[in-house]
């Protein structure tokens, strides 16, 4: 690859990062608020249905493309209309097969969950919009394997805005569970129709044996892949809601929430670009390395200081606000989360790396590993020590974190202390600094406001001590690609 190749694809990823980062702060502005107004216009059975019936029909998402579109975004060599249309023509396949079968037995499903005719109409109106969506698949891959997440975010916008604009429209209409219906549809309408605008493919059929062959060898450990993440994660609370009281799982799943709040808005994004990427990148490993380095570093430290500050903050928080006493008890399970959030950032942007390197059986097997451990530590930690144990048994299998380093230097020699290292020598010396001053002067939520704020100042500081032409490198690689 030339040094042109080279520049373009390194300005590409930081304004993709930048684009996705954007995008997520834009969309969870108008889910907060957007959710705000809902709670007050619907009642809470309604937001019930919607969330059972959601989770029912992105069940059927593992199953829609058995990992090729992955597979086309990992491929080291150029994409052809071979590849494309034999991808859209087995997904298709699929999808078809998967939402017959549910508008076949959707009656069957709701009279099972005891839901109203407006929530099997609800279930319906999502059947046909993961139909939808479906389509918008090939002319997504185009955009991220030339990592064009600038255009790649317009869409995704654009649907939610229309999404709760109606939404909201129609729950202050009185239209109860159908508001959800008709959001559902009109969201799946304007993504695909914005999705062929600002990427346009024409769909066509084909179904060529060599190039499926080579991308299934792929797609179907990298889809296995993502079958285990849901039994390890989703079908775990499952599990645990039927060992535990409901009560303990709303423990669990609050602190799994704002210890994993950094991950959603920092981790995902650097790893969504990081994919296709590294893709690009597989046969470059100097190139390589020097993206790897500059991922783990933005993630690290961006992620450990609000793990840290979180940690020591949130019991403060909770005495504060006399509405968020109920969830006193789940701090200490807040705490192992974000201790098991932090070795996350560096285990998954690792992993992220062997998949796009094309070693996606290698990260198979972890993942079998991980899922075994889980399911094996879970439920006698739990018994010993309660739902706390949950958040004890995700940190030992967290705690892993050196097999991922391992296999990926043995190809890639990235260092580990200059990426890792630094920022968590940084947030543990504000952690310190925090944990002497903040009984002195946290006393209300402006107080708590200003702490955190001057936790973020030291912890900066302390950074362009330790790092300095890291971070200021990387401020000036942000804004000069941003410029361009």
């Amino acid at each position: 690859m030339n040094q042109v190749g080279l520049e373009v694809i390194k300005k590409r990823s930081v304004v993709g990062v930048v684009a996705l980062t954007s995008r997520t702060l834009i969309l969870q502005l108008i889910n907060f608020f957007s959710m705000f107004l809902l709670t007050i216009l619907l009642a809470p059975e309604v937001f019930g249905v919607f969330f059972v019936v959601t989770a029912m029909v992105n069940f059927l998402n593992y199953f829609s493309d058995i990992g090729l579109a992955a597979a086309l975004i990992q491929k080291k060599e150029k994409v052809t209309q071979t590849d494309l249309k034999t991808t859209f023509t087995i997904q298709q396949i699929l999808v078809i097969i998967l939402v017959s079968f549910s508008l076949l037995f959707s009656s069957r499903f709701a009279a099972f969950y005891k839901l109203s005719p407006a929530g099997l109409w609800l279930l319906r109106a999502l059947i046909f919009s993961f139909f939808l969506s479906s389509l918008k698949t090939i002319p997504s891959i185009l955009l991220e394997r030339k990592l064009d997440f600038g255009r790649l975010v317009i869409p995704q916008i654009a649907e939610t805005i229309v999404f709760n604009l109606i939404a909201i429209f129609l729950a202050w209409r009185g239209w109860g569970v159908a508001s959800f219906s008709w959001a559902v549809l009109a969201r799946g309408i304007v993504g695909l129709v914005l999705i062929y605008l600002v990427s346009p493919w024409k769909p066509g059929f084909a179904l060529d044996k060599e190039s499926a062959k080579k991308l299934l060898s792929f797609g179907v450990p990298f889809q296995a892949n993502s079958l285990l993440a849901l039994i390890k994660d989703d079908l775990l609370t499952v599990f645990l809601g039927k060992i535990l009281p409901f009560s303990e799982v709303g423990f669990i799943g609050w602190a799994q929430k704002w210890a994993n709040m950094p991950l959603r808005f920092i981790m995902d994004n650097v790893i969504k670009v990081g994919f296709p990427l590294y893709s690009r990148l597989q046969d470059n490993l100097s190139a390589l390395k020097i993206g790897l380095e500059k991922a783990l570093f933005a993630v690290c430290f961006s992620t450990f200081p609000i793990l840290v500050g979180l940690s020591l903050l949130a019991s403060y928080l909770v005495e504060l606000l006399p509405r968020y006493l109920k969830w006193q008890p789940a701090l200490l399970s807040l705490y192992l989360f974000c201790v098991q959030a932090g070795l996350a950032c560096v285990s998954t942007t690792l992993t992220n790396t062997l998949n796009a390197t094309g070693k996606v059986k290698t990260t198979l097997k972890l993942m079998i590993f991980w899922t075994v451990l889980t399911w094996v530590l879970t439920p006698v930690l739990v018994f010993k020590t309660g739902f706390n144990g949950v958040g004890l048994a995700g940190l030992m299998v967290a705690s892993t974190v050196f097999l991922p380093i391992i296999l990926v230097r043995k190809f890639v020699e990235f260092s580990f202390w200059e990426n890792v290292g630094k920022p968590f020598l940084g947030a543990a010396l504000m952690g310190i600094v925090l944990w002497l001053i903040i009984p002195k002067l946290v006393f209300n939520l402006f107080s708590l406001l200003i702490v955190a704020l001057l936790g973020g100042l030291i912890y900066f500081s302390l950074m362009l001590i330790l790092a300095k032409e890291k971070i200021l490198g990387s401020i000036k690689l942000v804004l000069g690609a941003l410029k361009k």
